[in-house]
């Protein structure tokens, strides 16, 4: 009899789970079956996309999941579902213990449970492969990057022309608002092949929760939090980028708050390198800001100051290992993390800086190529 195996299965759509786009490379959005029976991986796809998937899929046998029903069904009189699908091929191969995502149907493991196989829910990450970017994929993270940079570099224009009347900032003879700033962003972001999605426009103490998305009027001399994340509509990896803006003057604690600011991000870019634990760099960060008057806490029932982690992985998640934060974790030659720290008080607003940075043997290389300015 043939050794046992350990299979590796996943039934979602991949437009919505990450695991099953990295394992086929297949952008649906219809549930669908991959399955790895060493050496041999299979993707089990409905008529609808049976033929694209064929033209599609390279790293799989493509196989006809109503060819299978037709095959093994019961001749209708009881449906034939993913999990009779998957049995087929786990029978075939003689295997009997299965892993899965964390966040596999409860529906299928039942069902496959019921048949005699052991099923085994994997840890995140799935593929622990995804963490360490290959060239190509840091290439896509890129292009997406260059688009995001494109689309808030027309925002920060947008607010830096403006125009300054009683307090408020007006764009073409009308008020400015984070809705106005947005759909500029979005509109540069669509036109570039990217999906926007929940993009942070915050101004003044909405920039103090890290991620109020924003509202109403802009104001001068007054922080405006802009972070946006979008992810590519061809490559489908994301990008990260935040910049903080004052359209005219900003007040002493508001520059002593960026400039502390920029100077942990500093710290962050010295540290980051392959083999050094990222809950060290978040430490550094955390030190920095508490020598430099920023404490961090509860006051008056809010937590305020650096109140998050300094960085996360990115992929085709916009948050996914490696971690920069106060779990241990060992940054590895090939992670793409954002660095963000940021500074949030309710009496004055938020200050947050984001770049994208590759992880290198000897350090790491930022590809954000916008430029910092605080005060237009």
């Amino acid at each position: 009899m043939r050794k046992q195996n350990t299979a590796e299965l996943i039934i979602a759509s991949s437009e919505n789970d990450s695991n099953m786009l990295y394992a086929t490379r297949f952008f649906a959005p219809d549930p669908f079956i991959f399955l790895k029976i060493p050496p041999k991986k299979f993707a089990v796809m409905n008529d609808l996309e049976l033929d694209r998937a064929k033209s599609r899929i390279k790293t799989c046998e493509v196989v006809s999941f109503s060819e299978l029903a037709a095959k093994y069904g019961r001749g209708g009189t009881q449906p034939f579902s993913s999990a009779d699908a998957a049995a087929v091929l786990l029978k075939k191969y003689r295997v009997n213990t299965v892993e899965v995502p964390v966040n596999f149907p409860i529906q299928y493991a039942d069902a496959l449970r019921k048949k005699g196989f052991r099923i085994t829910p994997r840890p995140n990450p799935f593929f622990k492969q995804r963490a360490i970017k290959k060239r190509g994929e840091i290439a896509e993270i890129t292009q997406t990057l260059r688009a995001t940079e494109e689309a808030l570099s027309r925002a920060i224009s947008v607010i830096k022309n403006s125009d300054i009347l009683g307090g408020r900032l007006y764009h073409e003879g009308s008020l400015l608002t984070a809705d106005i700033i947005k759909r500029t962003i979005h509109v540069a972001l669509i036109e570039q092949d990217c999906l926007p999605d929940h993009t942070i426009v915050a101004p003044g103490v909405q920039g103090s929760e890290p991620h109020n998305e924003g509202s109403g009027p802009l104001f001068a001399d007054s922080p405006i939090v802009i972070d946006v994340f979008p992810r590519s509509m061809t490559s489908h990896y994301y990008a990260d980028i935040t910049r903080t803006v004052v359209r005219g003057k900003a007040s002493p604690k508001l520059r002593k708050m960026y400039a502390a600011v920029q100077g942990a991000q500093e710290i962050a870019f010295r540290m980051i390198r392959a083999g050094v634990d990222g809950k060290k760099v978040h430490a550094a960060v955390t030190k920095y800001f508490e020598k430099q008057g920023f404490k961090t806490g509860i006051r008056k029932g809010r937590l305020q100051g650096f109140t998050h982690s300094t960085g996360h992985g990115l992929g085709l998640d916009v948050h996914e290992s490696t971690r920069i934060s106060p779990r241990s974790e060992i940054l590895k030659a090939g992670n793409v993390v954002t660095v963000e720290p940021g500074l949030y008080y309710p009496d004055i607003g938020g200050v947050r800086l984001e770049d994208l940075v590759v992880v290198t043997q000897n350090g790491c290389r930022n590809l954000t190529k916008l430029g910092k300015c605080l005060e237009l």
